[in-house]
């Protein structure tokens, strides 16, 4: 018999305690306007899943500079505070917490999901393998444009929009933000070896293509208060064709490395064979680590807080179709399949319309 918590304890995390440790993933849904304010209807959809100890929200961009998809919202105008403003009372007013994910997709973008005329930003002007393409509401699937490699006085101002980004997610009434590093967007792509080809302080070796993820938590840090803050992490996923050349080598000195940094939690999916993710992480960080990555039953999840793995779970797709996935994993009721055709389509259906238990 394990000593480990269950699934169902309580959890501190920072500035907040979790009711449990069954954690919403940040899920793409892209339901946001032009402008990048969340749907009325997004209330709905996170009130109906406030149960998990935390929720994440879907990417969420720090300027129109980092949108790359379709219908993605923002964080970086008054109009998009007001808009999250109703989908965070909404979560608390169901005694949900919620943290929101700043992602910035840096050369993942096509220049008819923006609302700028700018090309995407790198750390260096390579653009993806033909095989990464993109959905435009215009015109379709879309290969992606070659970006414009940052210049490195232009690296402050980019961390200076994370900062920016964090305050307003707080007057949103969010609890914390979450800094997206993970999948092949900006941070990722400054971390990866065939994405970064620079030779200034921020590429090289693999002490400076982390540094620019360690500025990014330092200002959101100074910004709201590191007890607000997480990250996550996909080491070896492959995603978005970023891909280190030694990737036990970069995220071991990455996670190392947090130490001396104020954080609520450390966000790890493991989406890889290439190592045993978990395994060889875990034990470098002495903080609260969330571990996800194909949690589909009770059993997946229980086996990474019984393993000393994880702290906390983080489920995905599993949480699409199951608003009440708390209630399920503690009763051991059946659990809804999600219709993968509608999780980036406009309007409710596919994200309002899951049925919870009677």
């Amino acid at each position: 018999m394990s000593n480990r918590p269950d699934l169902f304890t309580s959890l501190d995390l920072g500035a907040v305690t979790l009711a449990n440790r069954v954690v919403m993933a940040p899920m793409t849904r892209s339901r946001a306007d032009a402008m990048g304010r969340a749907a009325p209807y997004a209330a709905d959809y996170y009130a109906q899943r406030a149960t998990a100890g935390l929720l994440i929200t879907e990417g969420v961009q720090p300027s129109f500079g980092g949108q790359g998809y379709a219908r993605t919202p923002g964080i970086h105008t008054q109009e998009q505070v007001e808009a999250w403003r109703g989908v965070t009372d909404a979560v608390h007013d169901a005694g949900g917490l919620m943290f929101l994910q700043i992602m910035h997709v840096g050369r993942i973008t096509h220049p008819l999901n923006r609302q700028i005329d700018a090309p995407g930003i790198a750390p260096s002007a390579i653009a993806p393998g033909p095989s990464t393409q993109m959905w435009t509401d215009a015109e379709g699937m879309q290969p992606i444009p070659e970006p414009r490699a940052l210049s490195t006085d232009e690296i402050g101002e980019v961390v200076a929009e994370y900062a920016n980004a964090a305050r307003l997610a707080r007057e949103a009434g969010f609890d914390g933000v979450e800094l997206h590093a993970a999948s092949g967007y900006l941070p990722n792509q400054f971390l990866a070896s065939n994405t970064n080809r620079r030779t200034d302080r921020y590429g090289g070796s693999v002490e400076n293509r982390i540094r620019f993820v360690l500025e990014l938590l330092t200002a959101l840090d100074e910004a709201i208060g590191g007890d607000r803050v997480g990250m996550k992490i996909s080491p070896a996923m492959g995603f978005n064709d970023c891909l280190d050349e030694d990737p036990v080598g970069l995220f071991t000195s990455l996670v190392t490395a947090l130490g001396g940094i104020p954080m609520a939690y450390l966000h790890v999916g493991n989406f890889t064979d290439v190592f045993d993710v978990h395994a060889t992480l875990r034990p470098l960080y002495q903080g609260v680590y969330l571990a996800g990555g194909g949690l589909r039953k009770r059993e997946d999840g229980q086996a990474l807080l019984d393993a000393g793995l994880a702290d906390a779970t983080v489920w995905g797709s599993t949480y699409v179709a199951n608003p009440d996935l708390v209630r399920r994993l503690k009763e051991g009721a059946p659990l809804a399949e999600p219709d993968s055709s509608t999780f980036y389509t406009p309007g409710e259906v596919g994200y309002t319309d899951y049925p919870a238990l009677p």
